[in-house]
């Protein structure tokens, strides 16, 4: 039995004789196979200059996270009294902080843990957005009902706000965590109030896709509901999601830096952005040595500005309106 649209998305189909066919003029190859959406969307991205700004800029991020030893010898957790807020010398090109510690060492090293929390965070805030969203716009009704008002409920809820409450919990019964304990301790408070905004890019795109000819030609051989979802309607639906979700993950970087610099995020005994740039804040206000906090600083706002330079670059590449213009 054929499903009934929902209203406003009736489909009209024009008279045949209001839509003349025009001659091409052969201006159609067809001696290749016709390219999907994700290769065709590779070959502008790589005629896009930011692309290859922001993926210069993102390789030596990545080279810091895996590779630290790349850059430096030096151990960051080495303090050393003697030469508190020294300026710049042979082998320490950024001097060091008031405990004595190589602040380019320390910027390098920074790198994994606010990197790590930025992924990690994305693949939990697509996994649970994905799923949600393409359930709820899919299957509409009551599923639909559920997952869009469990959304909102949370959506309401400032991301830093909701953030800072639930890792002050975390802070008063578990004081004494780990490295991992630490991450995924922020990983979840953030990520426990950012899913909605993909389960609503997802539910919008889907509720397009799924009244498109090729869902009705699936239909019409046989394919069942769920692998019509899974095979042919998800995929379709990533295009919006990829794209806010590599922006989104330059802004769950900052947010681990904002935690941090306000003590309820990673531990301070942890090597991050966020926690040398509260260390240096003390430099902030006398204005003595103000260099101890612009390598971290600088190091995150580069971060954050190469994924919004991919993300554009993305979105120029997957949404053709945009290339239209």
């Amino acid at each position: 039995m054929p499903e009934t649209p929902l209203p406003g998305q009736e489909r009209f189909v024009a008279p045949l004789d209001e839509t003349p066919l025009q001659e091409t003029g052969g201006a159609i190859d067809d001696s290749q196979p016709p390219e999907n959406q994700w290769k065709e969307a590779w070959k502008l991205l790589r005629r896009n200059w930011i692309f290859w700004v922001s993926a210069a800029i993102l390789s030596v991020v990545a080279l810091m996270v895996v590779w630290p030893s790349l850059f430096t010898d030096l151990d960051p957790n080495r303090a050393d009294l003697s030469r508190s807020l020294e300026g710049p010398s042979g082998g320490h090109i950024a001097g060091f902080n008031r405990q004595g510690y190589d602040v380019f060492a320390r910027t390098v090293y920074g790198a994994r843990a606010s990197v790590l929390v930025g992924f990690l965070c994305t693949v939990v805030v697509v996994v649970i957005g994905v799923i949600t969203g393409a359930l709820a716009g899919f299957y509409g009704g009551f599923v639909d009902t559920i997952f869009s008002r469990l959304a909102d409920v949370f959506f309401a809820i400032p991301l830093l706000l909701g953030a800072i409450v639930g890792l002050s919990v975390v802070n008063n019964l578990f004081p004494n965590r780990g490295f991992w304990a630490a991450i995924i301790a922020v990983v979840i408070a953030l990520g426990a109030f950012a899913w909605p905004q993909i389960t609503r890019i997802t539910r919008g795109a889907v509720l397009e896709v799924k009244n498109l000819e090729f869902i009705d030609a699936a239909k019409a051989i046989g394919v069942t509901r769920r692998r019509n979802l899974m095979r042919h309607v998800v995929p379709n639906s990533l295009a919006p999601v990829i794209v806010t979700s590599t922006v989104s993950l330059g802004i769950f970087i900052v947010a681990e830096a904002t935690l941090s610099f306000l003590g309820i995020g990673l531990p301070f005994g942890i090597v991050s952005w966020g926690n040398d740039i509260a260390a240096a804040q003390v430099q902030v206000r006398s204005g003595n040595r103000m260099g101890v906090m612009y390598w971290p600083a600088g190091a995150l706002a580069l971060t954050a500005l190469g994924f919004i330079l991919l993300g554009d670059a993305v979105s120029d590449a997957l949404d053709p309106k945009r290339r239209s213009r």
